[in-house]
């Protein structure tokens, strides 16, 4: 038994809590700003929907061995990307769920052995295909987020979040870094983590969904305060500084080649 049934799962559950969200939205809700500056609710669905066949791409590559790039260029992406933005809703939501019934039909048919296939973004390094599991949640739940309609980042399961936390360390930008340390707490306030070492900056402290929504840009600091130094409160913000660039490698560097009993 390995994690591959396990992030399938998470997988469908994952598509149909977006799915629900892009199926509640109207024309004009999708003309309407998202969360990322310059994009429309409509360019967070278009980006989604056309995410689904660039992670098809990869388990081609993967189970065929030819090497078939995620997009095109960077170029190619964006274009595309605008020129769905204004699709009407009904539209949106037809090509998110038949692009997610395309991967997840490769998913299911992907013999067991092409799993450890290397296979690359648009950025390296490159990475085992039963990565593009893990990938393709990030996209759908950081995604949902940035439609600012209803789903935010209390809503992330907890697998989802630890293992998002677990692979931000592993490609941590120590050179860039913006924090010395992180603390995780659990909801009781208790230490759930340290992860000292990160470079220079101050201490921040929060609950691991609160911290992942700051890291990742989903948020401006809700949650996370400055670790106290001669003083007893910090309010939650207060003092904060940027956060450091998140994920600057698709993948970290060290994964297993075979898909592993559990990740992370």
């Amino acid at each position: 038994m390995t994690v591959l049934l396990a992030l399938q799962a998470e997988l469908a559950s994952a598509t149909g809590r977006l799915l629900a969200t892009a199926a509640s939205l109207s024309d004009a809700d999708l003309a309407a700003p998202s969360l990322l500056p310059g994009w429309t609710r409509g360019h967070v669905l278009a980006h989604v929907a056309q995410n689904a066949d660039s992670h098809l791409n990869l388990l081609t590559w993967a189970r065929t061995g030819v090497k078939i790039p995620q997009y095109a260029s960077y170029e190619a992406r964006a274009a595309a990307i605008e020129a769905a933005a204004a699709h009407p809703a009904a539209r949106h939501l037809a090509e998110l769920q038949e692009g997610a019934a395309r991967l997840a039909a490769a998913v299911r048919d992907l013999p067991q052995d092409r799993w450890s296939a290397r296979v690359a973004g648009m950025r390296p390094p490159e990475h085992p295909a039963w990565y593009l599991l893990v990938r393709r949640l990030r996209e759908i739940g950081l995604h949902h987020v940035d439609l600012a309609a209803g789903y935010g980042p209390a809503d992330w399961p907890e697998p989802f979040v630890l293992r998002e936390l677990h692979d931000c360390r592993a490609c941590w930008p120590h050179a860039r870094s913006t924090v010395s340390e992180i603390v995780l707490k659990n909801p009781s306030g208790e230490i759930a983590a340290r992860w000292p070492g990160l470079g220079s900056g101050p201490a921040v402290e929060g609950a691991p969904a609160d911290m992942l929504a700051w890291l990742t840009g989903r948020s401006s600091g809700e949650g996370v305060t400055l670790v106290p130094v001669g003083q007893s409160f910090t309010p939650e913000g207060a003092g904060l500084p940027e956060p450091p660039p998140w994920l600057t490698m698709p993948a970290p560097a060290d994964l297993p080649t075979t898909p592993p009993k559990d990740y992370p």
